[in-house]
């Protein structure tokens, strides 16, 4: 199978966790501590994969400061579009309460969270394309990990439109394009990358793991916070282990 393809593949693969954490998110009833604690198993878990496969392999391939400057840089943008989305009406896009403002409340919202869902994805999915670069296997323990964290990314934020509103086409529809562009950010990361140089590509790889890991502290970590309080540093452990366990066996 050609790489590319091989990349989408993987790439939708781990997008499509968003789309059924969403079905289970806005059809079923869960409790929000429940919803919080499983966000902060996914928390623990993208925490892992920043730390022991992007940010290691970003070092082990260009050196320090490549990996220094390109997941600075990463911090820095996602902090920026963050901001940006957050007075739209995106800020609390990955909350299971009633902290989502409905289209009613404020106008262009729905598109706010839509754009906010698509900057937490993009970057998961292009260090997926980029692991199979030099004719390599996908990194599974990446794969897993996304897939994982995807799940209660997406049924914490549909749980939380439910409640805003938002009807079932937007939120379906919104999590299925998200899982297709999962796919064409991993295609993407794969042909578009190929021919850079090491250091280059360490760069981009912190660049990625440096906007994940702003994601997990903006967005993330307070909802999960919010409900599980001091079980939450457990929980998150738990998850950090449970991805390290896997990056291990791979």
């Amino acid at each position: 199978m050609p790489g590319w393809l091989q990349a989408g593949g993987w790439g939708l693969l781990a997008g499509s966790a968003l789309l059924v954490g969403a079905a289970v998110g806005y059809l079923a009833r869960i409790p929000q501590k429940i919803i919080a604690s499983i966000m902060a198993f996914g928390a623990g878990v993208l925490l892992s994969a920043v730390s022991f496969e992007l940010v290691a392999e970003a070092y082990a391939s260009g050196g320090l400061l490549p990996t220094a400057a390109g997941a600075i840089a990463g911090a820095v943008l996602y902090t920026a579009a963050n901001v940006l989305l957050a007075r739209r009406g995106a800020r609390h896009r990955k909350r299971s309460g009633d902290q989502q403002p409905s289209e009613q409340d404020q106008g262009g919202s729905g598109t706010a969270l839509a754009l906010g869902a698509l900057l937490d994805g993009v970057p998961e999915s292009i260090v997926i394309g980029t692991s199979l670069l030099g004719g390599g296997a996908v990194s599974v323990a990446t794969v897993v990990a996304v897939f994982i964290s995807n799940v209660p990314e997406g049924l914490s934020s549909a749980a939380g439109m439910r409640r805003a509103g938002r009807s079932r086409t937007y939120v379906f529809g919104l999590w299925a394009g998200i899982a297709v562009i999962s796919g064409l950010a991993a295609l993407a990361g794969y042909t578009l990358l190929g021919g850079v140089a090491p250091s280059v590509l360490a760069a981009i790889t912190a660049l990625a793991a440096g906007a994940i890991l702003t994601m997990i502290a903006d967005t993330m970590i307070p909802e999960a916070f919010e409900k599980t309080h001091l079980a939450i540093g457990l929980i998150t452990l738990l998850g950090f282990l449970t991805a390290f366990a896997l990056s291990r066996a791979g």
